[in-house]
């Protein structure tokens, strides 16, 4: 797993988790109890909250980080599959309004 910043205009938002392999992005925030800062999941269209502890903020991004839609997403639930996009950014709930991200922000990734 690799790790860096979230930042949009040159604004740090969250340290960030880059999950990139197969192993990586299934096993996502499963198993944790929350997570300080954010996780981008590459590629990827859908995610899903089963057996998750929390509920999340999701982003889905295009390749290039532009966020085209958030949800709130409760444990037990799966997300329909964004066919314009390719990455997604999950974070704990209240996240994203703590942030200010909305739909439009184009994001970036600093290691």
């Amino acid at each position: 797993m690799n790790f860096g910043w979230l930042l949009r205009d040159g604004e740090v938002l969250a340290a960030l988790e880059v999950a990139e392999t197969r192993q990586e992005r299934v096993q996502g925030l499963l198993g944790r109890e929350g997570i300080d800062g954010a996780i981008l999941l590459r590629p990827a269209r859908s995610v899903h909250s089963v057996g998750m502890a929390f509920t999340i903020d999701v982003a889905f991004c295009t390749n290039d980080l532009l966020v085209l839609r958030t949800i709130c997403l409760r444990p037990g639930r799966m997300t329909r599959p964004s066919l314009r996009g390719g990455t997604i950014i999950e974070a704990e709930k209240g996240s994203f309004d703590r942030w200010r991200l909305q739909v439009g922000d184009r994001l970036e990734i600093r290691q």
